[in-house]
């Protein structure tokens, strides 16, 4: 594949979602303010909400603020649902125990308070009116998908495993977002108890993935500079998306520990864990991350049960700039992160990118 055959098919894929460029902000459950959103969006790229963890009315409101602001280029990402998780209150009470190691005292109905109603968010998306709807953990029910197309809204698929892959694209998936497991955060594995067994990288899964389906690939995982951007593109990627890379960014507004934590993780300083939780996903390896994994410790709970009970201790480091108490999730090439605007940053990634690939 010839440098121009990439530039090109990355062009064409900016043009068709009506983007300068062919980046992508991955939609961070929980670090996606719309000042971030917002400001890739005016670099040309694709902005992102993780509305994971959002009322009907946040997701909204995010939308009309990166609106506001931007061209309103941006994507909207739900997780599909897991079953509900087998509650263990043996497990649970050692849990706590062990938590209260790390943080306030844990109540014992921590866990028992319900999240966000999945079809009401659902519906807040489709009344936001974005141009793409991302997953990640699964596919969308049949009758929501029939709706965004009917909307023309397009459907971004996560995907973890070529078998994923093609399963989403049968579903009606538009483009396919292939994650190597490099990622900062959750893994997007269909299947919770599959995440760590089938931990796939980046460069071995994208071009695997691109055989396999007709439709336009997204790399991402482990994506920070313009190497990674110009290797992704080379293996037949129609575009990146980049998470941690942004998270030292002003717009993010970072804990600065978090973000001091980023630019000091060598790749060997990060690790998968459920220890916050409860589904996989990869952490600078902090003193609480390392304990938990500890064969004395308590086995985490499921998700969402194990973030509910984490909840109090993840609140009390961020206060207090405690990096071994805060949720630091982070890719395995968060160290080449800048600290720079994200609307110099990411024109500045892509003209760089181009210039590798030209030679």
């Amino acid at each position: 594949m010839t440098p121009s055959t990439s530039i090109q098919r990355a062009e064409a894929f900016a043009e068709r979602f009506g983007l300068a460029l062919p980046i992508l902000m991955a939609p961070m459950a929980g670090a996606c303010p719309a000042p971030l959103a917002a400001a890739v969006a005016r670099a040309g790229g694709l902005g992102a909400c993780g509305a994971l963890l959002m009322q009907p009315d946040a997701i909204k409101a995010w939308a009309k603020d990166v609106r506001a602001s931007s061209n309103g280029a941006f994507q909207m990402n739900l997780w599909i649902p897991d079953p509900a998780p087998v509650r263990d209150a043996a497990n649970e009470g050692l849990l706590r125990q062990f938590l209260q190691h790390w943080g306030p005292d844990i109540p014992d109905n921590a866990a028992d308070r319900p999240g966000p109603d999945f079809e009401a968010q659902c519906a807040a998306m489709l009344d936001a009116g974005p141009s793409i709807i991302s997953s990640i953990m699964g596919v969308y029910p049949p009758e929501f998908i029939a709706e965004m197309k009917a909307r023309n809204i397009a459907w971004f698929a996560t995907v973890t495993t070529v078998a994923e892959a093609k399963t989403a694209v049968a579903a009606g998936a538009d483009v396919i977002v292939a994650q190597g497991a490099e990622a900062g955060g959750h893994r997007g594995a269909f299947d919770a108890g599959e995440a760590e067994a089938k931990a796939i990288g980046l460069f071995a899964l994208l071009p695997a993935v691109v055989d396999a389906v007709d439709a336009p690939v997204v790399a991402t995982g482990g994506i920070a500079d313009a190497r990674g951007i110009a290797a992704a593109l080379t293996l037949g990627a129609s575009a990146v998306q980049i998470g941690t890379g942004l998270l030292r960014t002003p717009e993010a507004s970072l804990a600065p520990a978090w973000a001091d934590a980023i630019v000091a993780a060598a790749p060997e300083d990060t690790m998968v864990t459920r220890a916050f939780s409860g589904r996989a996903g990869r952490s600078i390896a902090t003193a609480y991350a390392q304990a938990a994994a500890r064969s004395d410790a308590p086995n985490p709970a499921p998700y969402p049960v194990q973030r509910a009970l984490t909840q109090s201790m993840r609140d009390a480091g961020t206060k207090a700039g405690d990096i071994d108490k805060i949720q630091a999730w982070a890719g395995q090439a968060s160290g080449l992160a800048q600290a720079k605007s994200a609307e110099i940053l990411v024109p500045e990634l892509w003209r760089d990118a181009k210039a590798l690939l030209i030679g």
